[in-house]
């Protein structure tokens, strides 16, 4: 009976939680496409993007307190409480962060300096697969709770391996992009304004990379 039970509540926490992933996932993709359009200045649909992710990072925020305002007392939790909620915490960041990442950007309407701008955009292509990997983390974990298949956990761990590897190179961009901009702007606000801007967009990968050590904690023995 208490199987039985437990199964039933899976689809209550973890399905909300994969919402909330998959707000994530579109943010990830809208993120980049207001970058490149931001920095390239190829479009005039940053602000009606960034109004997309905001939205989204809203609409994040109310899944997260459902699901928080929902969680069962005592036995029928499938995972240590605290470890969930700390992941749900780890993965609103993410979105979070890259909310806050477009409203630094606009900052300087008329985009980035030359000579930063291409790395720029790497580091935000080298953030995404983290963000965009915890949806897939999550649909697995649905799975893996259900069944607690060595092979499904086997998986999840590669995933993590993954999004480690992803923070990473995201962090190792980051340090290069902050010595290229003191070794190549004058301008003290603009050295200001773009390396604040580039730790943003690397908190991106560290807030994923947390959520997916979370989630190792969940599916460890």
């Amino acid at each position: 009976m208490r199987l039985l039970l437990s199964s039933l509540f899976l689809k209550s926490p973890f399905e909300g939680l994969q919402r909330h992933a998959d707000k994530a996932k579109e943010c990830a993709q809208l993120f980049k496409e207001a970058a490149v359009c931001h920095v390239e200045g190829r479009c005039k649909d940053f602000d009606a993007l960034t109004d997309q992710v905001a939205r989204m990072e809203s609409e994040a925020d109310s899944i997260k307190r459902n699901i928080r305002n929902h969680l069962p007392r005592g036995i029928l939790m499938p995972v240590d409480k605290f470890q969930f909620l700390q992941y749900l915490g780890e993965q609103d960041k993410v979105i979070d962060e890259v909310e806050a990442a477009l409203y630094w950007l606009s900052f300087r309407p008329r985009g980035l300096p030359k000579e930063v701008a291409p790395d720029f955009l790497h580091l935000v292509d080298s953030v995404i697969p983290s963000i965009e990997t915890l949806a897939e983390l999550v649909r697995m974990a649905m799975d893996f709770f259900r069944s607690k298949s060595e092979d499904q956990r086997k998986k999840m761990k590669r995933l993590i391996q993954d999004i480690r590897q992803h923070e990473k190179e995201a962090d190792l961009l980051e340090q290069e992009l902050k010595g290229m901009v003191f070794g190549n702007i004058q301008d003290a606000l603009v050295v200001f304004h773009t390396v604040r801007l580039v730790e943003i967009v690397g908190d991106i990968a560290d807030h994923a990379q947390n959520a997916s050590d979370r989630m190792r904690a969940m599916i460890a023995k």
